[in-house]
């Protein structure tokens, strides 16, 4: 199924060595978390995945030298920018937000809010 048009919310936070634990921990607690989002509607959440793997020393070439850290990637799909509003409005019911939002202090973060899939196959 195309997520074409739909909305979409990307997070990317890398990390040292020392914050990766903590990371599996909070992405296994937050992927329990969104099994409680809504399927259906305005706010459906479409899709959700975490991916993990080495940064690069050079990003624009896989061959290149890891870097030593960690570069995990949140990637979340909703029907309409609602769902990402209602999203952001729920993270107080998540137990681990707090411990997240200390693990996000100590890592570089980039994020894509509210975007627009503008291309997409299947």
């Amino acid at each position: 199924m195309s997520h074409l048009g739909k909305s979409h919310l990307v997070i990317m936070f890398t990390v040292s060595p020392d914050a990766v634990a903590e990371g599996d921990r909070i992405f296994a607690s937050h992927g329990e978390w969104m099994k409680g989002h809504p399927r259906g509607g305005d706010v459906a959440l479409r899709d959700y995945s975490i991916s993990k793997g080495p940064e690069l020393s050079n990003p624009l070439d896989p061959s290149s030298e890891p870097t030593g850290k960690t570069v995990f990637v949140l990637d979340e799909y909703y029907e309409s920018p609602a769902g990402i509003s209602a999203h952001w409005q729920a993270t107080s019911t998540w137990a681990d937000f707090a411990a997240a939002l200390d693990w996000m202090g100590k890592a570089t973060v980039v994020t894509l809010h509210n975007g627009t899939v503008v291309q997409g196959l299947w």
